[in-house]
């Protein structure tokens, strides 16, 4: 079954980041693992920019507890790459989040990313926290749309 590229229209928060030369792999297209670097970084910094606040000093910690790719078009250096930024569902201590990567004038996301998030004690990453902190809910619940919305 052919798969549905994501389109512009279904994110909400964006930021743009340069492709540097070292992304590329030996292929001459981004390597697999700076995409993962590309969604850690955007959901991040949301989350910096939103609470005002450096994140990793929280009591509770979010710490990925899943990540996944879906390869739509090839991107690399040297364009710099956009990405769309939703949450699909704020649970008590998770969130879900969906990336989408865009280069160039096109309306269709080359790649997107699903990212969870579950918050631990920062203290004891082992041990999952609940609720999450007020402040984090407070920067997700306004790229809520939940998916297939």
């Amino acid at each position: 079954m052919p798969r549905v590229r994501p389109t512009r229209d279904q994110y909400v928060a964006w930021r743009t980041v340069t492709t540097r030369w070292r992304d590329d792999d030996a292929y001459g297209h981004l390597n697999n693992a700076t995409y993962y670097e590309y969604f850690d970084t955007a959901v991040n910094a949301h989350l910096f920019e939103a609470t005002g606040l450096n994140v990793r000093l929280l009591p509770q910690i979010g710490v990925v507890a899943e990540t996944s790719c879906q390869y739509y078009a090839e991107i690399g250096f040297p364009r710099p790459v956009e990405m769309g930024l939703v949450v699909d569902k704020i649970g008590t201590s998770s969130i879900v989040y969906r990336i989408g990567l865009f280069q160039g004038e096109g309306d269709e996301a080359a790649a997107e990313g699903r990212f969870v998030h579950v918050y631990v004690d920062n203290t004891d990453p082992a041990r999952p926290v609940a609720p999450m902190p007020d402040v984090i809910r407070a920067a997700v619940e306004p790229l809520l749309r939940p998916a297939g919305e």
